[in-house]
């Protein structure tokens, strides 16, 4: 079984995967952040670092789901392919930061990957508000993240929202990441256990 988890930057993702990791006894696989050898670049000059940033993410996110599909563990994944396709990229290429030469090599690249895998069996999605996100952000004091623009993180929140209701082709669980506390409070957690249980087992009537 594949469950992953999406959100935008500060959301929580990491930190769900490992609580439901622990939980259920699923294998976690994290997104590629602290040895990503172009994310520092990227938030210093965007324009120049965008392609090489996305096309590593590609990689990596296909790779992840290549080891996925051969496991013989149910797998927790913090953030997805698509996401990186849908919301990132295309976010860059509104921007002006990528070249449509370079925004067509990489659909055509994403798309053939595509035909290899299948969708996770259920996505969560963790919608926070910017403001919530933001102090999420400054709480964790990645050096390279405190110079993220709001309107950056409103961008994304408005191509996350498009993509898990308009174009994502599988099962979503929405998670309103402002009104939980998961990781402080049980009972938030509970709440979010209670539902995925529903959702992938049919252990509770649907309230």
């Amino acid at each position: 079984m594949h469950i992953a988890i999406a959100g935008n930057i500060g959301s929580g993702k990491s930190t769900l995967t490992q609580m439901l990791a622990k939980h259920y006894g699923w294998e976690p696989r994290y997104e590629s952040v602290d040895n990503n050898p172009y994310l520092e670049d990227y938030y210093r000059d965007i324009h120049r670092w965008s392609f090489n940033l996305e096309v590593y993410f590609l990689k990596e996110r296909f790779r992840d789901l290549l080891a996925i599909a051969e496991s013989q563990h149910s797998v927790i994944q913090d953030r997805t392919i698509y996401e990186g396709v849908y919301v990132f990229m295309q976010n860059n290429k509104a921007m002006g930061n990528l070249s449509d030469r370079d925004y067509e090599t990489y659909m055509e690249l994403f798309e053939q990957m595509m035909s290899m895998v299948r969708v996770p069996d259920l996505m969560i999605y963790l919608r926070a508000s910017v403001p919530h996100l933001v102090a999420n952000i400054q709480k964790r004091g990645r050096e390279y993240e405190q110079t993220i623009q709001l309107d950056y993180l409103q961008n994304l929140n408005e191509r996350y929202d498009d993509f898990i209701y308009h174009k994502y082709p599988g099962q979503v669980m929405t998670v309103n990441k402002d009104d939980l506390d998961f990781l402080h409070n049980p009972k938030d957690f509970a709440q979010i256990v209670d539902r995925i249980d529903r959702t992938l087992f049919g252990l509770f009537p649907n309230l």
